[in-house]
């Protein structure tokens, strides 16, 4: 049984708000952790902002660009910018806590997108999809031909805009600031 899909997105980031505030408190940044989780965020934010440049949502099921390669580009964009706040956070127990909220909720809203997609575009198209492009991580070492060369089949900055995407970017560089602060805090109050 799959719950509607704006459920899964509104509990979330229901539970995503005290996993940050519980990631934050047990986060101990460095100078050094937060440049190299930076660059590890920063090629998730690149994945996500190239799979939003062909991503058309409830439209079209999106079969080209870097969907051609993975079913689920956004969220493996989103897996290497947890990934980069995981290693610029520098807590193993916050590590932990992170990823398994990442697990349960990016599971069960990949499984449940999944059965949107089968049902608003057809099993069939749907089902070839699947048999071409892996669920999570990308084939790089075969051909992936989608045959869809319709809407979304070149990259493109007004659907990047469309999907607001670059909200991904301000909430990254935020987190980025706010690790600052909490290395600070430390620094300053030993807290």
């Amino acid at each position: 049984m799959t719950l509607p899909r704006n459920a899964w997105r509104r509990w979330r980031v229901r539970i995503g708000y005290p996993v940050g505030i519980v990631y934050w408190l047990l986060a101990v940044p460095t100078i050094r952790a937060i440049a190299i989780g930076s660059a590890i965020a920063a090629l998730g934010l690149l994945i996500r902002g190239i799979a939003s440049g062909y991503l058309q949502k409830d439209e079209s099921l999106t079969t080209t660009g870097i969907y051609a390669y993975t079913r689920n580009p956004l969220y493996l964009g989103s897996a290497f910018l947890a990934a980069g706040f995981l290693v610029a956070g520098r807590s193993w127990i916050a590590a932990i806590i992170v990823a398994a909220y990442f697990i349960v909720f990016y599971y069960a809203a990949i499984r449940n997108e999944e059965a949107y997609l089968r049902e608003e575009f057809g099993a069939a198209a749907f089902d070839a999809y699947v048999a071409r492009a892996p669920i999570f991580f990308p084939w790089f070492s075969r051909a992936a031909q989608s045959g869809d060369a319709g809407p979304g089949s070149s990259f493109s900055w007004p659907q990047y805009r469309r999907n607001r995407e670059y909200q991904a970017l301000l909430g990254a560089i935020a987190g980025i600031g706010l690790l600052f602060l909490r290395m600070w805090l430390r620094l300053r109050f030993g807290r």
